[in-house]
């Protein structure tokens, strides 16, 4: 027969393990939102840069304006 303080024992361990397992995925899965976020901006500064868009640059003949 199974002792009952020892099926407790593992019961207890088992739901912890099961919930540091969700908190891990759901983490996981933040993550990789934020990563394909990032990864869209990236693409989007990219095609930004290789489109000439107009950005904050100055040009080489004008003088900031702390000068």
């Amino acid at each position: 027969m199974e002792d009952p303080a020892r099926l407790e024992a593992l019961e207890s361990r088992l739901a912890h393990l099961e919930l540091a397992l969700q908190e891990l995925s759901d983490g996981f899965y933040r993550q990789q939102r934020e990563i394909e976020r990032l990864r869209q901006r990236n693409q989007q500064l990219l095609a930004e840069i290789e489109g000439g868009a107009p950005g904050p640059s100055l040009a080489a003949s004008e003088k900031p304006p702390h000068y």
